[in-house]
């Protein structure tokens, strides 16, 4: 019995003396000692991966030196977490970007952590929801600014430099890989286009279509005028949900837009257009019947539509004071 007794007492022990040095090894580690360890893993790779564990090691003692931006997000295939891989993406090419400039400095670190390896943490900061970023500043606890807010300016690595400088003071100018997709169509489409005019040598009047070439004009007119390009340059949200549920399909500043907005846009700049040609063909000759619908038509499209972009704009410029039909 007694030598039972002494076996669990040396087991428990050998236990808590274990414990104990593991307890008194993390919070023994030095801030020097921390930002050495931090910066030899950086050099290794842009983006750490933290875990629980990791995370109470180097994010959150205090002092600190150093800003961490973290990446929360879930990354594995069960959670089916698409935006993930897609904010992952931009969020490493901001991170290769400052590993490889001439900015770079032990000051700032970028590193993730994934709800299947980290769930503690996510408790922690009661987070239900991915992908977040949030900036853990040298001095304090973060605030509700330290936490970017992906609904309103997105998540491309740009949107994300320039919410880091934002928080920082630290520029960083984005490199994105080369992508030479984007030039393989273009010479397939040229490829197809050279082909179809090969074929059709013997009869090429279709290329003196006025209706075709204007047709075509619109549609980039169109295109170009609602914003696509700045959603390919700044990747904005489809919508903006906000906490109450409320979608918003219109963006509130003129600094900002989502990808519904431009689809809106082109369909009022495409109706406006539209009551154009129609007044237009009302003052060519023919039936005066006709001539009226379609005047009267183009009238009501070109009036109507017109007013709804004047209020589009409006609510996105404050102060801005004209306005018809509609407020």
């Amino acid at each position: 019995m007694k030598s039972l007794i002494w076996g669990l007492f040396l087991l428990c022990s050998v236990f808590l003396v274990y414990h104990v040095n593991g307890q008194a090894r993390r919070q023994g580690l030095t801030m020097a000692e921390r930002v050495q360890q931090l910066t030899d893993m950086a050099n290794k790779k842009a983006v750490l991966r933290f875990n629980g564990n990791k995370f109470r090691d180097y994010i959150k003692p205090a002092p600190r030196n150093y800003s961490v931006i973290i990446m929360f997000t879930a990354m594995a295939p069960q959670r089916q977490c698409m935006v993930c891989r897609h904010a992952n993406e931009e969020f490493t090419i901001v991170a290769n970007s400052f590993r490889y400039s001439q900015a770079y400095s032990n000051k700032l670190f970028f590193g993730v952590v994934d709800f299947d390896e980290g769930s503690d943490v996510f408790q922690m900061l009661r987070l239900n929801t991915a992908p977040v970023f949030i900036h853990f500043p040298p001095k304090g606890k973060p605030k509700n600014q330290d936490t970017m807010d992906i609904q309103r300016i997105g998540f491309s690595a740009e949107a994300i430099a320039k919410w880091i400088a934002e928080r920082t003071d630290i520029q960083i100018r984005v490199f994105r890989p080369p992508n030479y997709s984007g030039t393989v169509a273009l010479v397939v489409l040229f490829a197809l286009v050279a082909g179809f005019l090969y074929l059709r040598r013997n009869n090429l009047d279709f290329l003196y279509n006025k209706n075709m070439w204007a047709t075509g004009a619109l549609f980039f007119c169109f295109t170009m005028v609602s914003g696509q390009m700045w959603n390919h340059i700044r990747g904005p949200p489809f919508v903006h949900k906000n906490q109450n549920g409320q979608v918003a399909y219109i963006h509130g500043s003129s600094q900002g837009q989502f990808v519904l907005e431009t689809y809106i846009i082109m369909i009022l700049n495409g109706a406006i257009v539209l009551g154009m040609i129609l007044l237009t063909e009302a003052g060519k000759k023919g039936d005066p019947r006709k001539k009226k619908i379609l005047a009267v038509t183009g009238l009501i499209l070109v009036s109507v539509f017109f007013s709804l972009i004047l209020s589009v704009f409006r609510s996105k410029t404050s102060g801005y004071p004209y306005s018809f039909l509609f407020k």
